[in-house]
């Protein structure tokens, strides 16, 4: 075989393997990046933020990318999001990758996890001025269960006074883009449980110990929220599959938000958080950076 044929049919098949559909050990195996800055948010080795900034002059659009994982502290987090966080600065935007305490590591779960979620959040103001960032433009990446944060996150201002995740005055995130994530806890719990097991819901969510658990955990029962939603779901999402993104739209709809459900065809669940897949290329065009125009 002359040498060109050779890489031209070695380039054929690298580019059809790139082509084949992500799985968990892609998005593991992902390369990582260097934040620009790492935050502690709290004592813990978990309660950390890690900011990437755009090259740009500020004041900057924030981004608050909240990872997936089941929850569980077997999954690393930051690591596999360092590359969408990186790829997002690039493109203009300063992007707040968070890290929260998961199951398996002291002090996770209810009400735990909720408030390292809500004290990363509101951290922004505190930085804000260093950092350049507009606290008047945010919204919120999150990815599988970080999706259920990330809308619970944008729904904080429902919380009832009596609930222990309760805080006054809450930053406002005004839109929540969710990858595969999940926004109903009680009515699509078991799909969920189906690839992460049954056990990471009810343990987020303190079920065991509380009759009402769903009420202040579960986005669907903080509606409406006053925060846009889009759901994006790959085709071939087995965690959370396009169909559950868009019964949780017309949910958000009937309450009176604004929502939109996107099925990626030939996606999996890991494809959309993958920033060298063509899938992410939806995520980031009509998604992100249409959403991000929105805010100004």
């Amino acid at each position: 075989m002359k040498p060109w044929l050779a890489v031209l049919v070695g380039a054929m098949f690298a580019s059809a393997a790139m082509a084949e559909p992500a799985t968990v050990q892609d998005y593991m195996s992902q390369p990582q990046a260097k934040a620009d800055a790492h935050i502690a948010y709290g004592p813990a080795p978990a309660q950390a933020v890690e900011l990437f900034l755009p090259k740009s002059a500020g004041p900057h659009p924030v981004v608050v990318l909240i990872h997936g994982g089941c929850y569980l502290a077997e999954y690393q987090g930051l690591p596999q999001t360092s590359g969408m966080a990186a790829d997002l600065a690039r493109r203009g935007y300063a992007v707040w990758n968070v890290e929260y305490r998961k199951l398996g590591e002291p002090g996770a779960g209810y009400p735990g996890t909720f408030l390292d979620v809500a004290d990363a959040v509101d951290r922004i103001r505190a930085e804000a001025p260093r950092y350049g960032l507009d606290t008047k433009r945010v919204l919120a990446v999150g990815h599988s269960a970080g999706g259920h944060l990330a809308l619970w996150a944008a729904s904080r201002a429902r919380l009832p006074k009596t609930s222990p995740l309760w805080r006054g005055d809450p930053l406002r995130i005004r839109t929540v883009v969710s990858l595969g994530g999940i926004g109903d806890l009680e009515g699509q719990g078991d799909i969920f449980a189906g690839a992460c097991g049954p056990e990471p819901i009810p343990r987020i969510i303190g079920l065991a110990d509380r009759a009402d658990a769903y009420a202040d955990t579960s986005p669907a029962e903080l509606l409406p929220s006053g925060a846009r939603v889009v759901m994006i779901s790959g085709v071939l999402d087995h965690v959370m599959p396009p169909a559950t993104g868009k019964a949780y739209t017309a949910r958000v709809r009937k309450a009176g938000d604004q929502a939109e459900a996107i099925a990626i065809p030939g996606a999996t669940h890991y494809d959309v958080v993958i920033p060298t897949t063509e899938a992410w290329k939806t995520v980031v065009a009509p998604a992100i950076e249409r959403e991000a125009a929105r805010l100004r």
